[in-house]
């Protein structure tokens, strides 16, 4: 046995004698130090016993220092170390026995020689038993320390279903190779298109001129093959200390070679030679033209990873072609334990398509005992599929037959779980590792996963667990009347179509990188800043690389912002991925709006779920061919009339979006326009023309299924509402209006990649930024994001403005931003500004092209951000919600929790719950009323502007008294309670223009009720720098709310109040001007008098 052995001064002559002692047992021993008596540091020497291990250079390890206690704590600080300080014989060989202790640890001035040898022979006599509960313990333990490594313990190996060059290039690779125990990397098409499509990692071969002139498909293979051969030089370690059982890359054959056996042979024998690895893994699809490609590499000593399996009885086959492979070549010389295969068994996409079966069998029965039987297989079929092929797998690699084969060192031909990602956003989101999980398996997971069941994982040994339930779920299956073998023929052709597809856009992406070789992969960032910032953005960025932060921020670590629940808010980090494993799903939906004929859809929704369907609209317009969307978040009785008259509401469709299903405007809304509807086509054909998007399990959910919705679309239960514009939030609007929604994902998806812990922080686009907005704010006081955006992209700052205010405004921190505030000559801003252009390269405006850069030359800091097309706000999406995130952790804030919200909405349920009660809302009295306009005010805000009016009690004076209120560092916010219309916007927009011109103030303009649920939570929980004007009015007409007695423009005015009252309650300076029925005359008036206030 290969023995580490190390010690201290103080464990010196005990470590020589204990040495002697095992070069006599014929021990390989590899002496660590101390080499002398000098005094040193027994951590030292832990850790390179530690390291001994870890790399495989020791089996097991003895370590010494005076007492033992500090050698053990030392060693038991690193991962994989399991050590033990035993001073009798029983605990040295029962550590090893029940614990898998690897490292015994002496007390050099505590034991004497004697005991130390017997000891020893304690130690290394025993070995771990395997049994199960010893297997339960030891994987609970190793979890403490990492939970990736706790599957190892069960027998399971973690591979990477991941590559690019930027993974190995940064050491990433080698370091989850060392503490999460990675054993191996798998690839596909869509992994290499967009690591290649959406970085600059590749530009050296891209272009040079070697690589301009080669065709797409061998450009992409020298690429390729570096990634692979480099990967395999990082897992080589691995593959040696496991004997060729694990430390293998994979590469796959072109997929449109999936039905051409010869063709698959070819090209798999080709890239064999090309990349000159023996730890590479052949990826063949189990197709019925590739399972004899199979059996034929197999006979030539080439390792395969067969991919594509999705049924029970096709892995027959592929194991019989696996075993008739191997038999073939050992009858030919060949040693077949250099040979390895493992089976990919795709798990996910086996739920996705029942559960999909289940849902349409559903709505056609009515039926207690089939509906209990259907909900009863949700989410159930892929785990059951897969614990029966585990079982077979048993059979398979069992008996004479494979024992002729294990005699001569043969492998078993390993099942492989992949497509392991949760794809139902009801499911835990590492149900597919958990569930999974027994000895000789793989399991390849996506990044976004294995960070996740790093974070929250649990590790038991699940695979064969209740194997009668599952078969049972198989014939429920079958008594369903579901075809398994239908549903899995459809899974292999509809797979072999994806990558094929995949890599046809994988080809294109080179041949354009190729062709535009110099330009952007991903839309670009640049900034200017002021010396002492970019410092401190400098030395952040290195902070973060220093400590892993971008792997903690994907590994889910809550202690990353404030250690509560913030873990519990991460699924958008792996939402691109599985919207595009699942884009069936939108692109039907796409289809039924447009084949049903609705020429209008409207939704009915508030903040997270409005606003970017909000920005799609206003980016894309209406797409021909398609129904116009419309997206109404309002309780003002005007707008809500305004849109009803926009649409044909016997040919509309609805989506009434709400996360919680609980928020009260959508609701609200819903019940107005399905009456509407109701009057007009009757109850039953009401409910066709209505979907819903929400979380499982919500009232909304509830009131869809009574009401007959079509359809039901659910949310993840682990994205907040504004982190879920790449959900099913904001993209099934987005589908039905007639988006290339997977075009959007896709280019989303290149931002994804150049954002993870692969890349170095300093090229991670979206920490980048997240670290500038953070160090400006909180280092330097620039909390004033002021967004310039180019016309056809300007709505994105409506979604921008929800995204920083309600995630960083909080506990008197957090961003201001500033959106739509007309640019304007250098010197009307503050120092306390930082801008962001957000540029749309193919329509771009001259006009802030010169404001940016006169804003550059008198050294404000700007933030650039090219936008090449309107597809791109995808990528935007994302880099912003990392940089959010990114922030949210400088600023030493939640990011994901909103706790002034819930303060406006309790009072504005206590005011309609008095309308309930008393038919009234309680009676104001202003402190001013005048040329048609009346001012209310607090007690205490009262008292100071009365000080300050100076006598001068008109309209005017109110309005100076409350300016003056602005400091420098200061913000002014109009919050109009009144409807979002151009006519107002534009007298609202002259308001603000004029009090930043004055004062050199920043200025907010938002529309009430949507500011509640957008900036309300920064100008409530963020710093009080903010003076505030509600602005509400008298509605000239009202609109009911079945149900209630309250009305919409009650429920407005409730809104306004709680509002008011919660700013008052968190000691803002507010004002509330409210209008008559006339209101675009009022707010000419109210113009009129702020004009003459800054004047005089």
């Amino acid at each position: 046995m290969r023995i580490a052995i190390g010690s201290d001064h103080a464990g010196f002559d005990l470590k020589e004698e204990v040495k002697a002692f095992l070069i006599k047992g014929n021990h390989e021993i590899l002496d660590v130090g101390t080499y002398s008596k000098d005094p040193v540091d027994y951590p030292d020497y832990a850790e390179a016993v530690g390291a001994a291990l870890r790399e495989y250079r020791a089996d097991r390890g003895v370590l010494i220092c005076g007492s033992g206690v500090g050698a053990s704590m030392a060693a038991n600080r690193i991962p994989g170390i399991r050590a033990g300080l035993c001073h009798d014989t029983y605990s040295a060989h029962q550590g090893v026995e029940h614990d898998g202790m690897n490292v015994l640890v002496l007390g050099g001035r505590v034991v004497g020689i004697e005991l130390a040898h017997e000891l020893i022979r304690a130690f290394l006599s025993a070995n771990f038993t395997g049994e199960g509960r010893h297997v339960r313990r030891l994987a609970k333990m190793t979890a403490l320390e990492n939970r990736l490594r706790a599957l190892q313990v069960c027998g399971q190996s973690v591979w990477l279903d991941y590559i690019r060059r930027s993974l190995i290039s940064s050491g990433e690779l080698r370091r989850m190779i060392d503490e999460d125990g990675l054993r191996g990397v798998t690839s596909n098409p869509a992994i290499f298109e967009k690591a290649i499509a959406g970085s600059s990692d590749y530009k050296d071969i891209i272009e040079a001129i070697e690589g301009r002139a080669m065709d797409p498909k061998s450009l992409y293979e020298k690429l390729a093959i570096r990634d692979i051969q480099d990967a395999a030089i990082a897992l080589r370690p691995v593959y040696e200390e496991t004997l060729m059982r694990d430390g293998y890359v994979s590469l796959e054959v072109s997929p449109s070679l999936a039905y051409d056996t010869a063709g698959t042979l070819d090209e798999a024998r080709r890239l064999w030679q090309a990349v000159k690895c023996e730890n590479l893994m052949i990826k063949i699809p189990a197709t019925p033209q590739g399972i004899p490609a199979i059996r034929q590499l197999i006979s030539e000593g080439i390792n395969v990873n067969v991919t594509l399996l999705f049924a029970l009885e096709v892995y027959e086959q592929v194991a019989e072609a696996y075993l008739a492979g191997l038999e073939k070549y050992v009858s030919g010389g060949g040693d077949p334990k250099r040979v390895a295969s493992v089976a990919s068994f795709f798990i996910s996409r086996i739920d996705s398509a029942i559960d999909a079966l289940i849902a349409s069998r559903l709505q056609a029965t009515k039926n207690t005992r089939d509906q209990n039987m259907l909900r009863g297989l949700t989410g159930k079929v892929a785990i059951a599929n897969a614990k029966l092929t585990y079982q077979r797998y048993q059979e398979l690699f069992s008996g004479p037959r494979w024992q002729a084969l294990a005699s001569q060192g043969a492998q078993t031909q390993r099942l492989l779980w992949a497509s392991t990602g949760t794809k139902n956003p009801s499911y835990r989101d590492v149900v597919y590792i958990e569930e999974l999980i027994g000895p000789d398996t793989v399991n390849t997971i996506p990044p976004a996963t294995f960070e996740a069941f790093r974070n929250h994982g649990q590790t038991r040994p699940s695979l064969t667990e209740d194997i009668d339930s599952a078969c049972d779920t198989m014939d429920m299956v079958a008594e369903a009347g579901i075809s398994m073998k239908d549903v899995t023929d459809r899974l292999l052709d509809e797979g072999v179509q994806l990558f094929s597809d995949a890599f046809g856009k994988l080809l294109k992406a080179v041949e354009k990188q190729s062709r535009e070789a110099g330009v952007e992969k991903i839309n670009r960032l640049t900034y200017k800043l002021p010396d002492p910032l970019a410092a401190a953005v400098k030395a952040s960025l290195a902070e973060w690389e220093t400590h892993g932060k971008v792997r903690r921020l994907w590994g889910r670590d809550a202690s990353l912002w404030t250690g509560k629940n913030e873990a519990q808010w991460l699924g958008w980090l792996g939402i691109t991925n599985d919207q595009l494993a699942h884009i069936q799903r939108l692109t039907h939906i796409t289809e039924v709006a447009k084949n049903a004929g609705f020429s209008h859809v409207l939704l009915l929704g508030m903040g997270g779920s409005s606003l970017c369907p909000e920005v799609m609209k206003m980016t894309f317009g209406q797409i021909a061919g398609f129904p116009e969307l419309y997206v109404l978040d309002s309780t003002d009785p005007a707008q809500v009339k305004a849109f009803e008259s926009k649409v044909d509401l016997k040919n509309t469709l609805f989506i009434v979006s709400s996360k919680s299903g609980s928020t009260l405007e959508p609701n609200m809304l819903k019940r107005y326009f399905f009456e509407c509807v109701t009057q007009l086509v009757g109850l039953k054909e009401a409910g066709r023309r209505f979907i819903a998007i929400t979380d499982p399990g919500s009232k909304i959910q509830q009131i869809a299924e009574s009401d007959g919705f079509r359809h039901i679309f659910f949310g993840w239960e682990n994205i907040g509402g504004r982190f879920s514009a790449l959900s099913d939030f904001g993209l099934v609007p987005a589908a039905i209006m007639g988006v290339d929604v997977e075009k959007f994902l896709d280019r989303a998806e290149k931002m994804v990649y150049a954002c993870m812990p692969s890349v170095p922080v300093e090229e991670n686009p979206g920490v980048v930024l997240g670290t500038i907005l953070g160090i400006a704010a909180n280092q330097f006081r620039l909390d004033k994001v002021t967004f310039i955006a180019s016309p056809g992209i300007y709505d994105l700052g409506a979604w921008l403005e929800q995204l920083i205010a309600a995630s960083t405004g909080k506990e008197g921190k957090g961003l201001i931003p500033v959106d739509r505030e007309a640019p304007g000559k250098p010197d009307v801003y503050g120092q306390d500004r930082i801008f962001v252009y957000l540029r749309l390269q193919s329509a771009p405006d001259a006009i802030q092209d010169r404001a940016v850069e006169d804003l550059e030359h008198t050294d404000h800091p700007v933030v650039r951000i090219v936008v090449n097309d309107p597809y791109d706000l995808g990528e935007e999406f994302f880099r912003w919600e990392i940089a959010t995130a990114t922030a949210g952790s400088i600023l030493g804030i939640n990011p994901f929790d909103q706790p002034d919200v819930e303060a406006s909405k309790a009072a504005t349920r206590k005011f309609t719950a008095e309308y309930e009660r008393k038919g009234t809302l309680p009676e104001e009295i202003p402190i001013f009323a005048g040329e048609g306009i009346q001012l209310f005010m607090d007690e205490k805000n009262a008292g100071t502007l009365t000080k300050m009016v100076n006598g001068k009690k008109t309209l005017s004076g109110y309005l100076k008294a409350h300016l003056n209120r602005l400091n420098a560092g200061d913000y002014f916010a109009l919050l109009a309670y009144i409807e979002m219309n151009a006519a107002h916007e534009q007298l609202l927009q002259a308001i603000r223009q004029g009090i930043r011109d004055a004062r050199r103030i920043a200025t907010c303009l938002q529309f009430g009720p949507r500011s509640l649920h957008s900036t309300g939570q920064a100008f409530k929980g963020g710093p009080n720098t903010g003076v505030f004007l509600l602005i509400t009015c008298d509605d000239a007409v009202d609109v009911p709310v079945p149900g209630h007695k309250y009305t919409f423009g009650v429920v407005k005015a409730a809104q306004a109040r709680g509002d008011f009252q919660t700013l008052v309650k968190r000691d803002r300076r507010v004002l509330r001007a409210h209008l008559g029925t006339n209101v675009a005359a009022d707010l000419a008036t109210l113009h009129k008098a702020i004009t003459a206030a800054l004047l005089s």
